[in-house]
């Protein structure tokens, strides 16, 4: 499935058995932070975010711009664009493909039952194709302006997550909304089936985490050549903070080590709310 070309610039990734700590950003163009551009550059995304396996690959020349139209109605449909999930879980997809070359197995979004409904569970549902067989990619994001907050948030979510019940019940409701057309269906299927044993399914499934802040070292900077060392200094912290609190919350619940792989994505912005702007008329000139 081909996929928009690269935008952002990895400005941090240091990898352990534990999983990655992976830091992106929208870079600079003359002393100015791409926001406008980072902004054109997710709604090229909007159909694979948005669209089924099946209606992505009947897009063609004839039906492109009502398909696209169609997928920003299915992300935002609403004025309470400040409190809603939809851009951190495209986010989220956006950085798993661009790095780690996953491949979306369902897009969630696209099974909303009405307008403005929340889509519960895991914010992505991805595989990677290896040599001895698929790797389940099940993903949480908060698209937060305060990194502290976010890591708050989302690690009581994954631990909730994690619970045995939730995740067999999760299992079955991928299962269900599987494309069949998708060629590792499958092979998908088999590996979430309620027979299978989540110890099974956790030797083949990471979980990748996104979190977005209003970043000081992105407000304060041009991108002069200081840049990247400032960021990662800023994002050292949040990374330990966030994997301390997970550990902990695991332990305290299950008694136990974390069973899966956890990789740390942070998205530096400048200022959330000026995204929020520049997605918002974008999305709303695609509904005229």
């Amino acid at each position: 499935m081909k996929h928009p070309d690269k935008f952002l610039d990895v400005v941090f990734h240091e990898s352990a058995k534990f999983g990655d700590d992976l830091a992106l950003c929208a870079g600079f163009e003359r002393g100015d932070w791409r926001n406008d551009q980072f902004a054109d550059h997710i709604i090229e995304w909007l159909p694979e975010f948005a669209l089924s396996y099946s209606e992505i690959n009947e897009i063609g020349h004839h039906n492109a711009l009502r398909i696209i139209k169609r997928a920003a109605k299915i992300v935002y449909d609403t004025e309470k664009y400040g409190l809603r999930g939809e851009f951190g879980e495209i986010l989220l997809h956006i950085a798993i493909r661009q790095v780690y070359k996953t491949l979306p197995a369902i897009n969630k979004i696209y099974y909303k039952s009405s307008i403005n409904e929340t889509v519960k569970g895991f914010d992505a549902v991805h595989v990677v194709k290896k040599i001895d067989g698929l790797e389940l990619w099940i993903g949480e994001t908060k698209f937060y302006n305060t990194v502290s907050k976010a890591i708050y948030d989302v690690t009581k979510e994954i631990i909730d997550h994690l619970e045995t019940d939730y995740l067999k019940s999760e299992f079955i409701l991928i299962r269900n909304k599987i494309d069949p057309e998708w060629p590792e269906a499958a092979e998908l299927k088999a590996l979430l089936h309620e027979n299978t044993s989540l110890d099974k399914v956790f030797k083949r499934a990471c979980i990748p985490v996104l979190l977005t802040y209003d970043s000081k070292v992105v407000q304060g900077s041009s991108g002069d050549s200081e840049y990247e060392k400032n960021i990662r200094l800023e994002v050292l912290d949040a990374y330990s903070n966030m994997r301390n609190k997970l550990n902990e919350q695991y332990s305290a619940r299950f008694s136990t080590d974390l069973p899966i792989t956890v990789h740390v994505i942070l998205v530096p912005l400048k200022e959330k709310t000026k995204l929020i702007s520049a997605l918002d008329k974008r999305l709303k000139a695609l509904q005229i």
